[in-house]
């Protein structure tokens, strides 16, 4: 599909110089000095050579027909360069040139008067506003960056042009091999889905870094991300956050979501690997490239400092690897070879007089042992480590079965074993810490890889009802659906709701009380007043038809007081239901991923501890039970200290109904069941509280 921009035979360039320090310049210098074997045209009216090679005054004096076309003149100039190419039979082209939408309104325009000229030729743009492209393994460096990496597996996106030339000069220096580099700037036409596409069926490519800034097309890309991840590893570093996903949310979902963590949950949905910083993006893609995948997530580490083998295991513990015991027959092998004073548990300190011998009779015995999934070796420069020589032998000894990640630890000492690393396949990091995380990164997409196919749940669900509340909302202009209708919605997909009805004066809240039977609840029904408890609108456990009454009273006094303006409709009264664990399930549409899903406990949890999980609808079932263990407090919910466990499916099926009504209903912008109560394993969690907000008309419309 891209055959053109990434293998092309014939490259114009269309703003070539002779001036050294001109970008156009350093294009044609790049693809000379980069062994680029197809024909190359600068393209300059004041020069007749350039670099040795024949210089066009303009494009239509070249005779033949070209592949590729690279742009570096002046913006005024773009367009004109740009249908020179495509008249020359430009399949793709690279506008380097820069003052397009980044700047305002007019270079908006002008951008996309580029995208139309592409349009309408079938010919795909990369840029405007990038460093360009570079393809290790067809020769060709179509970039101004002034470093060039070797030939590799590791394919780089990137839309920022400043770090690619800041990565290239990174990568060259520590012998990183790369097979492409794509800068693509304003990504007016081809973005980092249509990459992803390309990279994915790419032969020389194993592994796919990127930076982002922003995703276009939230659906398109967790299609395609996640087919890609399928096929290699795909790693991200994406910053920033939109000012769609910082809007204001009135609901405890729509307040605790933002554009991070939808982009977070994208990620996880598609298998892609998150980087947190521009040192994890390339620790991770490193792993990847050189080691195989993990079976799980059993972790050794072989060490000859106490210190460093224990930070490791520090690490390891906190992002939830196991660092567990060898098997008795490698714990009496590794007695016989080790010194009296050696620990044969986990880490295994060989320790600090061990020579590579020692060092590696140990590797050797734990990567034998079933107990292990992996393996990362501490190094510090002692006397007696001689580190390029173990370097040597532990590439040597590696069976390539286990992933082998090495610490290295040190400067002058260790750098030309470092080096000798990277060059036998094996990654090296700086400290336990990275590594540690290198290999969380591996296990995470290796147990996704491993994941059964995903099969979403369809749940009995009455829509007719659901449309009628909605449809009545949409006519009446009324965004916020309260505790009444919203409970309705619920009832519709089957959610446990207790018999209940809204009472306009203390004599229906008591006629209400005597049909539905005592105990019951009251709260306020407004939709003015989102946090009922904050106002005095919540009443619980009242026997009597004279508590009843008082209640009512009393509650339309305070309220009235505390919120003068608030619209009241009056008090909701509903059976008193048993008491259990309060959970608050949620979902917020975002703004490119759609209807994302969240969970926690109630209470503190949520309002102070913000320990919540988020996930992309629709879910399954391991999903939904995903989210639960993924929050700080799982084991409240499991019956720590004594309590009885919950019933966690009851949770899991609540929030998969959730997830369909959601899909369902792409006009609920936010709902929030708060609190759920959940009760032990058997018992039937039911509603207490919820509330939904409804898009705007003009977005129904729309």
């Amino acid at each position: 599909m891209l055959e053109s921009l990434l293998f092309p035979k014939t490259v114009a360039v269309i703003g070539a110089s002779r001036d050294a320090g001109k970008v156009g310049h350093a294009v044609v210098a790049n693809l000379l000095n980069g062994g680029f074997e197809g024909t190359i045209i600068p393209v300059n009216p004041k020069a007749e050579l350039i670099l040795g090679l024949k210089s066009y005054a303009s494009l239509d004096q070249f005779s033949g027909e070209i592949d590729l076309g690279i742009v570096v003149v002046p913006g005024k100039y773009t367009k004109e360069a740009v249908e020179s190419c495509i008249t020359a039979g430009a399949q793709a082209l690279i506008v380097i040139t820069a003052g397009f939408k980044e700047t305002g309104a007019e270079g908006a325009e002008a951008e996309q008067e580029l995208v139309k000229l592409c349009q309408a030729s079938g010919a795909r743009l990369l840029g405007p506003n990038c460093l360009g492209l570079l393809n290790t393994h067809h020769k060709m460096n179509a970039t101004f960056a002034p470093s060039v990496p070797p030939t590799g597996r590791v394919a780089l996106i990137s839309q920022s042009g400043a770090l690619c030339v800041a990565i290239l000069d990174w990568a060259a220096s520590q012998g990183i091999g790369m097979s492409k580099v794509i800068s693509i700037g304003n990504k007016a036409d081809l973005d980092e889905v249509d990459f992803l596409q390309a990279l994915a069926r790419d032969e020389t490519t194993n592994v796919i870094a990127g930076y982002l800034e922003s995703i276009n097309e939230g659906d398109k890309f967790l299609r395609v991300a996640e087919e890609t991840a399928a096929v290699k590893p795909v790693v991200l570093l994406k910053v920033g956050v939109t000012q769609a996903g910082a809007r204001a949310a009135s609901s405890h979902t729509g307040s605790l979501a933002g554009a991070d963590i939808a982009y977070g949950a994208a990620f996880k949905r598609a298998g892609v690997i998150r980087a947190e910083n521009i040192e994890a993006l390339f620790d991770y893609a490193l792993a990847f490239t050189f080691q195989p995948l993990p079976a799980g997530n059993r972790v050794a580490v072989i060490t000859n400092a106490g210190g460093p083998g224990i930070m490791a295991a520090d690490a390891s513990e906190s992002l939830k690897l196991e660092t567990v015991s060898p098997l008795e027959a490698t714990k009496s092998a590794l007695q016989a070879v080790l010194p009296p004073a050696a620990s044969v548990g986990n880490p295994i300190d060989v320790i600090g007089d061990a020579d590579p011998d020692r060092y590696i009779e140990a590797f050797e015995l734990v990567q034998q042992d079933e107990s292990f999934d992996s393996v990362i070796v501490v190094v510090t420069p002692q006397n007696m480590t001689k580190p390029l020589e173990l370097a040597e032998k532990l590439a040597a000894a590696h069976a390539g079965k286990k992933p082998l990640l090495t610490v290295f630890m040190g400067g002058d000492e260790v750098s030309a074993a470092k080096k000798r690393l990277m060059a036998l396949g094996i990654p090296n990091y700086s400290a336990p810490h990275r590594a540690v995380a290198a290999l969380k990164a591996m296990c995470d997409y290796s147990e996704w890889r491993r994941r059964p196919p995903r099969v979403v749940a369809r749940f009995p669900a009455n829509r007719r009802r659901v449309d009628r509340v909605i449809q009545w909302h949409i006519r009446s202009g009324i965004q916020q659906v309260g505790e009444v209708e919203a409970k309705e919605i619920l009832r519709a997909y089957e959610f446990r709701i207790f018999p209940g009805a809204l009472a306009r004066d203390a004599d229906e809240a008591v006629e209400v009380a005597n049909r539905i039977g005592f105990p019951v609840v009251l709260k306020i029904s407004s939709p003015d007043i989102i946090h009922k408890s904050d106002f005095g609108g919540v009443r619980i456990n009242l026997a009597n038809s004279e508590q009843v009454r008082d209640a009512f009273d009393l509650m339309m006094v305070r309220v009235q007081r505390l919120s003068p303006n608030a619209h009241i409709r009056g008090a909701y009264v509903e059976t008193m239901g048993h008491r259990g664990r309060e959970v608050i399930l949620g979902m917020t549409q975002d703004p490119q991923f759609g209807p994302m899903l969240m969970f926690g406990l109630g209470g503190i949890f949520v309002e102070v501890m913000k320990d919540v999980t988020f996930h992309l609808a629709p879910i399954t079932q391991q999903e939904a039970m995903q989210m639960l263990m993924g929050t700080r407090s799982y084991a409240l919910l499991q019956g720590a200290r004594g309590q009885a466990p919950v019933d966690l499916n009851a949770i899991a099926v609540a929030l998969q109904r959730i997830s369909q009504l959601a899909t369902d209903y792409p006009e609920i912008m936010e709902l929030d069941i708060n609190p759920l109560i959940v009760g032990e394993v058997g018992s039937e969690a039911y509603v207490a509280d919820a509330r939904m907000t409804l898009a705007s008309r003009d977005r129904q419309v729309s």
